[in-house]
């Protein structure tokens, strides 16, 4: 009750957020997901620079994923599941907090900036990438139930499974209908959309590693509180 009133206050006196009101507790309903899904592989690629857009993103100052504790715990019943045949989860994002949002949108309309092009957007112009559905000023990862993912061996060296394309790849090959995926990618991106579907989970139509658990616990709430790696919980 102490800290929402501090942070009543400060907002009443036009005070910024500061990070000791906001950077000493996950939020209420959140967890890491590391202490929920056992045997937990991630690749958390916004917390460094390999990403497209080529650096430490905004908001990434730890490197373990976070979601809502429904979304986590639905996670670890797939992740059971895979188990037993030799496989798991390794998550590349979990939640984002807005300003990694609002990064993305600044990247995207800097045209200048195309380092990355080759390796995650060959197929499309910069310009394109806000009406193709590639990049937008909400998203849903900021809610706390969207999770990007992909599926690995977990025997050494934890391989991952062939999906066709890399993560955050922008182009028709990495949406769900894509035609000429080999029979051994095809099967690969089944078994991932058939479990994760299997424990709640909704799949996006232009990125086969983005899924949504469904209903969401907070689904008008877009969250900006920083990714660390020792936020306690509530």
């Amino acid at each position: 009750m102490t800290q929402y009133l501090v942070c009543f206050l400060l907002s009443c006196l036009g005070i910024g957020m500061t990070d000791s009101v906001h950077s000493q507790s996950l939020p209420m309903g959140f967890v890491y997901v590391d202490q929920v899904v056992p045997e937990l592989r991630t690749d958390l690629r916004y917390r460094l620079a390999d990403n497209f857009v080529g650096t430490t993103v905004d908001g990434y100052s730890g490197a373990r994923a976070i979601l809502t504790q429904q979304a986590a715990l639905a996670l670890g019943r797939a992740q059971t599941e895979l188990r037993s045949q030799g496989l798991g989860v390794l998550i590349f994002d979990a939640y984002r907090p807005q300003r990694a949002v609002n990064h993305f949108a600044r990247w995207a309309k800097d045209l200048s900036d195309t380092a990355m092009k080759q390796r995650y957007y060959p197929e499309v112009d910069k310009t394109e990438l806000f009406s193709q559905g590639y990049i937008a000023a909400r998203s849903g990862h900021s809610r706390g139930s969207t999770v990007d993912l992909t599926l690995v061996s977990l025997t050494p060296p934890f391989q991952q499974l062939d999906m066709g394309t890399v993560f955050d790849f922008f182009s028709p090959r990495s949406w769900l209908d894509a035609t000429g995926l080999s029979a051994a990618q095809e099967q690969n991106r089944a078994l991932l959309q058939r479990t994760m579907k299997k424990y709640g989970f909704t799949p996006y139509a232009k990125e086969w590693w983005h899924f949504t658990l469904q209903p969401e616990p907070f689904p008008d709430t877009y969250f900006d509180f920083e990714i660390r790696d020792n936020l306690s919980a509530r």
